[in-house]
């Protein structure tokens, strides 16, 4: 399955570069590098690409501008790839719709298992039973992934619309964000992670994001879907 998955991996480092490509090659993805942004949004116009590991400080334009550009147009997975571990470069490539935020000294292996956990959730478009789902201004059809707000078509990352999809399948069910983290992260990241997934969907979804009618919190504990 890994052989129709093209990732796109872009950092100025080469030997980085050559790492994870032979990490990615090994486990049978085919492989597109670039040294910089400009690199990359040529790759990413002429090829189909499944997923971007995205290295943040490059000389020229740094990879929170190509996930803006990226975004834009298209939903495709971006994993961050940072030399910093503080939670400010983390939470901003979060909210500029980033997939996961890793640091370099992660090991291969589980920059590895990243990718594949992204790859099995964005191809998780299971045609699901056709069902369409309202909840006031909300409509929901989970056969299409497509949402509409006010009768708009609103455009989700694959994590965000994975994430919506739990809350609106067990409305009023209570999720805490361990939950959260294991589901969607394996496990990896702390409750800045869940916040700024959250608060990008209360941006998209809410007529007024700081008093939240749909995704509200449960103080101490997580979050739960009202259903309006």
């Amino acid at each position: 399955m890994n052989a129709l998955n093209t990732i796109l991996v872009v950092d100025d480092d080469p030997s980085i570069v050559e790492l994870l490509r032979d990490f990615l090659e090994n486990e049978h993805f085919h492989v597109i590098t670039a040294c910089d942004t400009e690199q990359a949004w040529a790759a990413f116009q002429q090829s189909t690409i499944h997923c971007i590991i995205l290295d943040i400080m490059m000389p020229g334009q740094n990879g929170f501008e190509l996930c803006r550009r990226v975004r834009a147009q298209s939903n495709v997975p971006i994993l961050f790839l940072s030399a910093r571990s503080d939670d400010v470069d983390k939470i901003r490539g979060l909210t500029l719709g980033g997939d996961d935020y890793i640091v370099k000294t992660a090991s291969p292996g589980e920059i590895i298992a990243r990718v594949k956990a992204v790859l099995r959730r964005s191809t998780t478009q299971q045609q699901s039973n056709g069902r369409i789902v309202e909840y006031g201004r909300l409509k929901v059809n989970l056969s299409t992934r497509e949402i509409f707000v006010d009768g708009n078509s609103i455009v989700l990352t694959p994590r965000e619309y994975e994430l919506f999809r739990l809350f609106v399948e067990h409305p009023r069910h209570v999720f805490s964000y361990e939950q959260l983290l294991e589901k969607f992260w394996d496990g990896v990241g702390d409750k800045h992670t869940i916040r700024v997934h959250i608060s990008r969907l209360r941006e998209k979804i809410e007529s007024d994001p700081n008093h939240p009618q749909y995704l509200v919190n449960v103080w101490g504990v997580g979050y739960r879907f009202e259903g309006g």
